[in-house]
């Protein structure tokens, strides 16, 4: 039987219709269905950009769409982070932050304008030490004639690290803090520069990210007087941690990279980017790469919100102790 064509067009609209109510729910639930395009707030090459390169990969893999690394450099990691803070809450742009950018910047820059508030944040990807080296020129070889020297010769001696701000700066702080003992801080556009002055001997001092320091320690250019988190790392067991002073028992940062959203992110989406973050981690290539690195991928599920709001306080009283203002 041959149908009216008015009918026909009626009926093949009611029955779009149906399809698409049916199929809008399972569309709209569908997460990731483009390429995620995720934000290293740094040029290509170092630490955050390794690590956001090393996660892109499992990501990809794990969510089956592509995912595009955005160098996004500047203000010490601030102008990448704010555009993920300016993205849509859809999960396609999303940042590999470090502590400086995610935690530190708004405490020691006025004009910093997003807040922790403006992320999701996903979870921890990695972390690593900082360490505290020597010119051997110094003549120290370990942290009690460190902090025997400069107790001696209060004022006579200073430290680098790669910028007013940065997670080394706040740890030769806490350092003078918890060490009772005072020396010049002398910030450096970067590392490299500060890598030059301590290999020439025109600095004593300096703290560097344990990745940037290791092959100069191994090869004996720098002294290695301690690394800066609460307990030895896995990566370099032979290294004593500064911590094991007595004088220094409560010294505990370093440097963590964690994979945030921008605010109002839909629980369905951050649920499945933990997921695909706790798969990752759990990789034993990711593993590899990142202790490649000299970082270290958490053992377990951490809780990210948590660990935020205690690193954040505890970079807060360290800049209000030293008065960091950049």
């Amino acid at each position: 039987m041959r149908l009216p064509r008015a009918f026909s067009s009626s009926l093949a609209v009611a029955l779009c219709g149906l399809a698409w109510a049916a199929a809008g729910p399972a569309n709209a639930q569908t997460y990731p269905h483009k390429p995620i395009t995720l934000v290293v707030a740094y040029p290509p090459g170092g630490s955050t950009d390794l690590t956001g390169r090393a996660l892109g990969v499992e990501l990809s893999h794990r969510l089956g769409v592509p995912v595009i690394i955005d160098n996004v450099g500047g203000a010490g990691g601030a102008i990448g982070a704010q555009k993920v803070a300016n993205a849509a809450p859809d999960g396609y742009t999303l940042l590999v932050g470090a502590s400086n950018e995610v935690a530190i910047n708004k405490l020691v820059n006025g004009n910093v304008k997003y807040e922790p508030k403006d992320f999701t944040p996903i979870g921890l990807i990695a972390s690593q030490p900082l360490v505290l080296v020597a010119a051997p020129s110094a003549g120290v070889k370990n942290s009690g004639e460190f902090l025997a020297l400069l107790k001696k010769n209060p004022g006579k001696y200073s430290y680098g690290s790669s910028g007013v701000g940065t997670s080394l700066h706040l740890a030769g702080e806490m350092l003078k803090q918890q060490g009772g003992i005072f020396m010049t801080h002398v910030p450096y556009r970067g590392v490299a520069p500060l890598t030059n002055d301590l290999l020439g001997g025109n600095i004593d001092f300096g703290v560097f990210v344990l990745s940037s320091a290791l092959p100069y320690i191994r090869s004996g250019k720098m002294v290695a007087l301690g690394t800066t988190e609460a307990k030895r790392s896995a990566i370099t067991p032979d290294l004593s941690a500064l911590s094991e002073n007595p004088s220094l028992k409560n010294l505990d940062i370093g440097v963590w990279f964690a994979l945030m959203g921008p605010a109002k992110l839909p629980e369905s989406v951050s649920v499945r980017l933990k997921k695909a973050l706790s798969e990752t981690l759990q990789s034993p290539d990711f593993r590899k790469k990142m202790e490649a690195a000299s970082s270290v991928v958490p053992t377990s599920d951490l809780d990210i919100d948590k660990f935020l709001v205690s690193e954040t306080a505890k970079y807060k009283a360290i800049v209000k102790f030293a008065n960091i203002k950049e």
